[in-house]
């Protein structure tokens, strides 16, 4: 089976060069291939490993019956399997499905103060029960935050380098348009992901037929197993809620006010009922959430409205693959991505930008029409992003640009069908460039003049 290749196999490098590094713990939602890149990257770098599955064996549950030191719990282990081996300087502890037992989240402090084994753990549907996670192993572990396959690791698997995608930024920073040969397989390649998505699974029996054949299959059994977790760790009566709010997302999305609708999720639904809801699949990585700003100027954290959002699914596939069958077909025989208003391209922005380090926000002023589908920023700007499924004008954006309301906005990025361009302190990008903007942003100098 062929291993694609992922961002957190060279931060996995960098955190095991550091003399000082404490115990990892890497979250994410279901399969986004978690536990395939720890091992692999256990198995080239350690003479030993320990792997410690809590959903496989829950008899390991037992191993903190004793206390939380580092000697307790390997005492423990090698009771229940003594061929477990653990030389200090060359074994790598993994401590996988750290959902099912996040009590063991309290020996971190311990192992890191021993500082004899290097310790990794893994588990989905962390966020719904991480602050006891966090007050258990708090200055005592680091995070990192994996999902599924962004557009630069999708590249990667199709057997494009490095180099491609310096070259890609290259076009941006110099404003210069993209030839024909490179817009078309650009465009291709991104449609193909757009319609897939970033799941590893999905992605692999793409790149082996070199079709979408099985790929609904495969993208249609995950998200039966999402609505499983929902209803394995959801309590009680938010399970129903929580399955409404993510049967909903689609259907709303395709609305032309694209803000989610609670009254529309079911019969007398109320915000208050249905809020920890929204927040649940926040949280188990399953959607992002796009907040509203009171208004367009900085700082965005503190100017948003917590109760106006927009729900995104966080990976694209799976909003596809939750389409009608019309839309199926029309997107996998003919590359036809305008169904549904243009939301499928909001999402995959979105999704580009939450996997580039980017909160959402967008803004929408209640008294007329303005509405911007996200912002970012910059150490000084307020940047608006418009995006639109083709081409043509962007209003809002230039109202924001050019009104004397926004002193943080000076220009504006457009993503688009197209090629890159400028014009009236708007920069163009195709929508294939979402995935390195923030990149752009950190090494241009961009103005207005």
């Amino acid at each position: 089976m062929k291993y694609l290749t992922r961002k957190i196999d060279s931060y996995l490098s960098e955190w095991k060069q550091k003399p000082d590094r404490k115990p990892l713990i890497v979250k994410g939602a279901r399969q986004v291939g978690k536990t395939e890149s720890i091992c692999r990257f256990g198995a080239a770098n350690y003479k030993n490993v320990v792997y410690i599955n809590f959903v496989e064996e829950p008899k390991y549950k037992t191993i903190t019956s004793d206390g939380y030191k580092a000697d307790d719990i390997i005492k423990n282990i090698t009771l229940i399997d003594p061929s477990k081996r653990f030389d200090p300087a060359i074994t790598l502890i993994i401590f996988d499905e750290l959902q099912e037992f996040p009590d063991i989240s309290t020996s971190l402090k311990f192992f890191d103060i021993d500082h004899r084994f290097d310790v990794i753990c893994s588990g989905s549907m962390l966020g719904i029960n991480y602050k006891k996670i966090e007050s258990n192993s708090v200055g005592y572990k680091t995070d990192y935050n994996m999902r599924s396959l962004d557009f630069e690791e999708f590249l990667w698997a199709k057997g494009y380098d490095g180099a491609f995608v310096f070259d890609m930024i290259g076009h941006m920073n110099n404003l210069i348009q993209f030839n024909e040969t490179e817009i078309t397989v650009l465009n291709a390649l991104f449609l193909d992901f757009c319609i897939l998505g970033g799941m590893p699974a999905v992605v692999r029996e793409y790149i082996t037929k070199g079709s979408f054949e099985g790929s609904l299959d495969i993208q249609r059994q995950l998200l039966a197993d999402y609505k499983e977790d929902i209803r394995k760790y959801a309590d009680g009566m938010d399970q129903t809620r929580i399955l409404n709010v993510f049967n909903q997302i689609p259907l709303q999305l395709a609305k032309d006010n694209k803000k989610f609708q609670i009254t529309k999720v079911a019969s007398g639904a109320r915000f208050k009922d249905y809020r920890g809801c929204i927040e649940w699949l926040g949280d188990a990585g399953i959607v992002n959430l796009c907040y509203c700003l009171n208004f367009p100027e900085l700082p965005l954290k503190a100017n948003y409205d917590d109760s106006k959002y927009k729900i995104y699914f966080a990976d694209n596939g799976l909003f596809v693959a939750m389409l009608d069958e019309e839309a199926q077909d029309d997107l996998r025989t003919n590359k036809n991505l305008n169904v549904y208003k243009g939301a499928l391209y909001e999402n995959i922005v979105g999704e580009a930008f939450v996997k580039s380090g980017f909160g959402l926000y967008y803004y929408k002023r209640d008294d007329s029409t303005m509405e911007e589908d996200f912002f970012v920023r910059t150490a000084e700007d307020l940047i608006p992003v418009e995006v639109k499924a083709r081409g043509g004008r962007a209003k809002s954006l230039r109202t924001l640009i050019n009104g004397n309301k926004y002193p943080d906005i000076h220009y504006g990025i457009k993503l688009a069908g197209g090629n890159i361009g400028y014009s009236d302190n708007v920069y163009t990008f195709p929508h294939f460039c979402a995935f390195l903007l923030k990149r752009y942003l950190s090494g241009s100098e961009l103005s207005s003049s």
